[in-house]
């Protein structure tokens, strides 16, 4: 038992040490302890609450690491537990202070460690030490890694592996069970009009918020549903039709350098209304769609991801070219979109443009759960899951692939027009790689083939970092740790899609004929269930 412990606590803390050196480096412990000060209101130009603040973020690594390394032994005992949490949360405490402590003698002895780690100036390294001297500040790093790792020892033990834990969660499920069984339960919320009066409640609401937010939230929402849009498109390529498609920023810039480049007074001063632009947007992005799958299209995995990833950086480099400025207006990109109007009235201002995002929102998430139930649909899960099975079964794969590329970037299409009519601009810097690795991982995140988990992971990967503006150069590292986390945790996605399953047919009880002797010397045969 105190082997195995010792084994399960040392390998935690060396994975939780590499990690949090990792973050120091680059200085995310600095600015995460900053987010969680403003959560409880301190105050980031006094020293105290800042090194309380980093206490509080190193206390919930330390805690973390705990938990990690009170894995089940034989026996299961609060000993082991407490020996391997304390173990993970001290070796990682040993070399964190280890490192902080070297840093801080460099700074001691007038060497500028900007000059190889940006991010390490001397107030940053002061707040690692606590404000202490070198020594003093490493070993309370280390205190508090070790503490707060045995202290998540005792949680992994007491809370997570506990008996009355299990019984309460019996409990809980055992009581949602049989007050789903409840009649008028039960008919509630199998009832439509229980869901027509939920999408009451949600359009509502939608109508109401827009009007009592102000223009910064209206901005972020009318971003998150943009994202949702596409989100949408590639959740039919990626997430039904199982193609891995890493160009898709091109079909958004398709649609918005078409909306640009004809409602725009420069450089071509055709000046076109804002809906027969919206028109033309969307069908010369699926159109390109279209072409772009007949050659790439029998590619698969891999090869199919390549060749999209290159189209995309295309795009964008043609977009930006000297040779095209005379038509795309090169890389200082287009201004002054026109807005739509409709019967005269104007959607200049930000709560209209959010509610017209709202109603394209409702229509594509209406066209898209439709043809998920459609023969489309099912074709489409069918080559997801093996396409060479899906054309044994007669499933034409190759077209199933073009539809759901072709309605794929129509939905981009969509997308992009739309942002570049709200932003009233448009250039090739909106249209980089990174919009498609936004979209990809939102869809991953939020659950492949599920249109609620678009939505989630649209308000989780485009919503949060908006507000959280101080991750903003940290968004790479915050989508990759969240992507690993996900595969390990959760690889279905936080509202995964769900599957139709089969029921078997009741088969009537077998029967065997029984013969009674009548007093009358007549015999009589009847049925009887065994």
């Amino acid at each position: 038992m105190m082997s195995s412990s010792l084994r399960n606590g040392i390998r935690a803390g060396s994975v939780f040490a590499i990690v949090l050196i990792f973050l120091i480096l680059i200085g995310f412990n600095n600015i995460s302890g900053t987010l969680i000060g403003k959560i409880y209101g301190a105050n980031p130009k006094d020293a105290a609450d800042t090194v309380t603040s980093l206490v509080i973020f190193l206390a919930l690594i330390g805690i973390w690491a705990g938990i990690s390394g009170a894995r089940e032994v034989d026996p299961d005992t609060y000993p082991a537990a407490l020996i391997s949490g304390l173990v993970a949360g001290a070796v990682s405490g040993l070399v964190v202070g280890v490192m902080i402590y070297v840093i801080g003698s460099f700074y001691a002895n007038g060497v500028d460690m900007r000059k190889y780690l940006s991010a390490l100036s001397p107030a940053v390294v002061e707040q690692d030490l606590f404000n202490q001297p070198p020594l003093p500040g490493a070993l309370m790093n280390f205190g508090v890694l070790a503490l707060s790792g045995l202290f998540g020892g005792l949680l992994a033990r007491g809370v997570g592996r506990s008996t009355w834990r299990r019984t309460i969660h019996a409990r809980l499920r055992q009581s949602f069970a049989n007050l789903a069984q409840v009649p008028w339960v039960s008919k509630l919320t199998s009832s439509s009009i229980t869901r027509y009066a939920i999408l009451f409640v949600v359009i509502l609401v939608m109508f109401v918020l827009p009007r009592q937010w102000g223009s910064y939230w209206n901005y972020i929402i009318g971003t998150v549903g943009i994202y949702v849009l596409l989100g949408l498109g590639l959740n039919i390529i990626v997430g039904l039709a199982g193609q891995l498609v890493l160009g898709y920023v091109a079909f958004f810039a398709i649609g918005a350098y078409t909306m640009a480049l004809l409602t725009a007074p420069e450089p071509h001063a055709l000046n076109w209304n804002f809906w027969p632009a919206l028109v033309v947007a969307i069908v010369l992005s699926a159109l390109t769609g279209v072409l772009i799958g007949l050659p790439i299209l029998r590619l698969r995995g891999d090869y199919l991801a390549i060749v999209t990833l290159g189209f995309g950086e295309i795009i964008r480099i043609m977009l930006k070219s000297d040779l095209l400025t005379n038509f795309t207006a090169g890389p200082r990109g287009v201004r002054n979109i026109a807005g739509p109007t409709l019967f005269g009235h104007s959607f200049s201002s930000d709560i209209d443009f959010v509610y017209l995002i709202f109603i394209a929102m409702i229509i594509m998430i209406f066209l898209t759960n439709r043809l998920m139930n459609s023969r489309a649909g099912r074709a489409w899960v069918a080559v997801r899951e093996d396409e060479t099975v899906a054309q044994a079964m007669g499933v034409n794969t190759f077209q199933s692939k073009l539809l759901a590329l072709a309605l794929g970037a129509a939905f981009a299409g969509l997308g992009g027009a739309l942002f570049a009519s709200r932003n009233q601009f448009t250039g090739p810097e909106d249209h980089a790689l990174m919009v498609s690795i936004n979209v990809l991982s939102l869809v991953i995140v939020g659950g492949m083939g599920s249109i609620p988990g678009v939505i989630l992971g649209s308000f989780a990967l485009k919503g949060l970092p908006e507000i959280l503006r101080e991750l903003e150069n940290y968004r790479m590292l915050v989508f990759g740790g969240l992507l690993v986390a996900m595969m390990i945790m959760r690889p279905e996605g936080l509202w995964p899609a769900t599957r139709p399953k089969y029921e078997a047919a009741e088969t009537p009880p077998e029967t065997t004929a029984e013969t009674v002797n009548l007093p009358d010397g007549k015999v009589a045969t009847h049925e009887r269930n065994p």
